[in-house]
């Protein structure tokens, strides 16, 4: 197994790509780097080492993710092995706002009419207030 439990701090942005919170190390550093990851409060540089029991938030892809190291590793394993290394104490994801299908039209069919035009509209509800 991938554990430094007895070598002591691992970086926190190896961590946050072994436990697959970022899909690549070097994004882990990115978001590092950005401001985006802090390490119980602190901002944390790419370097900085995290321990058992600190907490980690990461700011990526417009989700914010709150946890708590439980075990170090250094090494990418698998998801089930990984979901073990933290506490996820992450807010819930807000639900996706339901977004309506845009109308497909046929290929070569050309312009829609002022009549399709006003039926697409009234279908979908006016959005834009007529202009």
């Amino acid at each position: 197994m991938a554990s430094d439990e007895g070598n002591g701090p691992v970086r926190v942005d190896s961590w946050i790509w072994s436990v697959r919170l970022a899909k690549t190390r070097s994004a882990a550093g990115t978001a590092c780097r950005a401001g985006h990851v802090r390490v119980n409060g602190d901002r944390a540089k790419p370097a900085q080492p995290v321990r058992v029991g600190d907490e980690v938030r990461v700011r990526l892809a417009g989700r914010e993710r709150v946890v708590v190291v439980s075990r170090l590793i250094s090494k990418r394993v698998g998801a089930p092995v990984a979901a073990e290394c933290y506490v996820d104490n992450s807010p819930p994801e807000p639900p996706r706002e339901h977004v309506a299908a845009l109308a497909v039209r046929d290929r070569g069919t050309g312009r829609p009419t002022k009549r399709d035009r006003r039926e697409l509209e009234r279908l979908q509800g006016a959005r834009d207030g007529g202009r």
